[in-house]
């Protein structure tokens, strides 16, 4: 249950696709002067390097991030989180998806992050001092705990290990009861596409119980000989204005990577 650590997958394809729409949506969230709140249920240690040994020995950031950091302009906000990162911390940091939100959000904007790892835990306070919540509970718990939050608008993450098979089925319920004690909130759930799609069920129940939500994928080829992970994907519960067009646009870009054919 808390064996998960991110620091071997960071900067692999499935982050770009998740991490270059989560910064667009609080870039364009972050237009109007109201407050918002991020809330995210399973977050890491916030702050990687590619260049360390779990990296290295995967392999997914070189065919991720190293590979595609090309697609993306230079105010495109994952470009300029990735370059303050960078300038911050040296060329090999890759924000997680915390330290993408600290970086976008504003110092009346409130970031409630958590995760059970104890490693991963306390690594997530050390990079986040100052700038979060840190919570050490179940994230889903307290998503439900904290919602609907103050300030009303935001987003909450969930990205977790998928590692617990029971989550498939009991995300979705959450993500329902949660959209409706939170009816304004942007939720946003990220899932691998993997061999025997056992989130197929999953979405199928989503679709139902959210039918306005946004499904989004992307295909891409494995990492490395016998990797499992096949794309990425995201269901969206109230994106923002223009995600439609982001996503596609980034679909196109993924698709330079498939086998033509």
């Amino acid at each position: 249950m808390l064996s998960y650590q991110h620091a071997y997958h960071a900067g692999n394809l499935a982050d770009v696709h998740k991490h270059a729409l989560l910064a667009w949506m609080l870039a364009y969230l972050t237009r109007k002067p109201k407050p918002l709140s991020y809330i995210e249920s399973h977050a890491g240690r916030a702050l990687y390097r590619l260049d360390a040994a779990e990296a290295t020995k995967t392999g997914e950031a070189a065919q991720g991030i190293a590979r595609v950091a090309g697609w993306f302009a230079p105010d495109h906000p994952y470009t300029r989180v990735l370059e303050a990162t960078r300038a911050e911390h040296g060329p090999p940091a890759y924000p997680g998806s915390p330290e993408i939100a600290a970086r976008l959000l504003r110092a009346d904007d409130r970031l409630h992050l958590a995760e059970l790892h104890p490693q991963e835990h306390a690594a997530l306070q050390a990079a986040m001092a100052g700038r979060a919540q840190v919570h050490r509970r179940d994230g889903i718990e307290m998503a439900v705990a904290l919602t609907p939050p103050e300030p009303r608008r935001g987003v909450l993450l969930i990205d977790p290990s998928w590692e617990i098979k029971e989550d498939y089925r009991t995300i979705p319920q959450a993500m329902r009861r949660i959209s409706k004690k939170w009816p304004v909130g942007t939720l946003v759930l990220w899932y691998p596409l993997l061999r025997d799609a056992p989130h197929a069920p999953m979405l199928r129940a989503l679709e139902r119980d959210m039918p306005d939500g946004v499904r989004h994928e992307v295909a891409f080829p494995p990492a490395r000989a016998g990797h499992g992970m096949t794309g990425s994907g995201l269901f969206v519960v109230n994106p923002p204005y223009g995600f439609h067009a982001q996503a596609q646009w980034l679909s196109a870009r993924f698709a330079t990577l498939m086998p033509q054919g």
